[in-house]
């Protein structure tokens, strides 16, 4: 998921280089929801992770 979120960046950031406003807009918001997600989902299997093994 991590991945995603940095290609969705990359493609973000060199749209807005190309001046394609749209585009990159929306490619930040998709990379930025992505590592929201996957820092929540890193969290919780820490979290679950740690239970377990008490």
């Amino acid at each position: 998921m991590l991945s995603w979120a940095i290609t969705f960046l990359i493609i973000g950031l060199i749209a807005g280089v190309l001046g394609l406003t749209g585009i990159a807009g929306a490619a930040t918001q998709i990379a930025w929801i992505l590592f929201v997600v996957f820092l929540v989902l890193f969290v919780v299997s820490l979290v679950m992770g740690r239970r377990s093994g008490v």
